[in-house]
């Protein structure tokens, strides 16, 4: 049976200069893997790629075992949803008016997080960080979304908002949505994931469920510090 997201032999990168190579990853349905690594190791370029918001140097990306169309509007269509590293939220809107914006019931947004209820009339850009990204996520997730893209949900929260985040994230997982997600926060998302890749210099270097990885915490952190050199 066809993995729900697959990639095979991917290289990804701006220009013709390749960030990311040979890249195999795959997630299932109802399953969360994580991209992880040290910033420059590739982790966003492959998600990019793999939403269609940048073309692929080489290889496929296939979702249900078809190539995946080209661009991101229409793996969107095909119940994609992205978050990315800019919270996905527009500024000069209401929080409500981007709620409205999105596929999904607003309601259903504000039922994940109660904290932006009062917030509703509240430009976007007046938000705190931990709001906006709340915002973004909850607008995803109320589209009940197939597929699910995060790029680093946890940069520059409190832990305590990160929680929230990621305990609505595992929810949706355990609902059915396929999630892939970046990240930097190795300990949060090892808790929640099932498995996870760790990239470096836009190769996978390590690979297994979250159990095996975090008794591979050290030789993760080597990989980690492998990067910055």
């Amino acid at each position: 049976m066809a993995h729900l997201v697959e990639t095979t032999g991917l290289h990804a990168g701006y220009g013709n200069v390749p960030v990311v190579h040979d890249l195999a990853i795959h997630v299932d349905q109802g399953e969360i893997i994580a991209l992880l690594g040290a910033n420059g190791a590739g982790k966003t370029t492959a998600l990019l790629t793999i939403a269609g918001a940048i073309p692929a140097l080489g290889g496929q990306v296939a979702i249900a075992g078809k190539p995946a169309p080209g661009s991101l509007h229409r793996r969107a269509k095909m119940g994609m949803a992205l978050v990315s590293d800019d919270r996905s939220i527009f500024r000069e809107l209401t929080a409500w008016e981007n709620l409205r914006l999105g596929d999904g019931d607003p309601a259903e947004a504000v039922r994940l997080f109660p904290a932006l209820e009062p917030l509703l009339g509240r430009k976007a850009g007046l938000l705190s960080g931990g709001e906006q990204q709340m915002l973004g996520l909850g607008r995803a997730l109320a589209r009940k979304p197939r597929i699910l893209l995060a790029d680093e949900l946890s940069l520059g929260l409190a832990p305590i908002v990160v929680k929230s985040l990621l305990v609505a994230v595992r929810a949706a997982a355990d609902q059915g949505t396929a999630v892939i997600l970046v990240e930097q926060q190795v300990r949060m998302v090892l808790d929640i994931c099932d498995r996870a890749y760790v990239l470096q210099r836009g190769r996978v270097q390590l690979s297994g469920t979250a159990t095996e990885l975090r008794r591979s915490r050290s030789e993760i952190e080597k990989t980690y510090l492998a990067s910055t050199v």
